[in-house]
Order: structure tokens, then sequence, then C-alpha cells
């Protein structure tokens, strides 16, 4: 975290540069891991949400079908 700031306090942006080359992360993380983070992170979600669709019993009112009755109709009185 040092060389950090110290890289960015210099004016330069050499000393940015450097922290980025010599960063830890490797350029084949993503092509190693990428997909099966993907498809777990994609598992997960799908999992949580089952459980909060099926399993937490809230009520989503998704249509008003069948559930709003028109009142019934009134004649006009002469």
């Amino acid at each position: 975290m040092f060389r950090f700031v110290k890289a960015a306090l210099n004016v330069s942006g050499q000393g940015a540069r450097q922290v980025r080359l010599s960063s830890t992360h490797s350029p084949e993380f993503h092509a190693k891991y990428g997909t099966g983070l993907m498809i777990g992170g994609f598992a997960f979600c799908v999992s949580v949400w089952g459980f909060v669709l099926t399993q937490t019993g809230i009520t989503w009112n998704l249509s008003p079908v069948g559930k709003v009755q028109p009142k019934p109709w009134r004649e006009v009185e002469e």
C-alpha cells in the first residue's frame, strides 16, 4: 500500500507504471478461473432466488385476475 501511495504522489507517473507492472495479478487469472467463477456465481444467484421464491412465503401479487371483482350493475331509478 505504501508503494501505491508513493507512486500516486509521483508527478511524472513513472511510479504508477512501476506499481502496475509489479502487481501480483497474473494475466492468466481470468482465462484460468473466469468461466468457473461465472458459473459458480450464476448457480449461487439461481439457488438464492429459488429459495426466496419458494420458501419465504412472500406474496408477490403478480396478477389481479380473479382477485378484483366488479361491483354489481345498478339500474337507474326513474
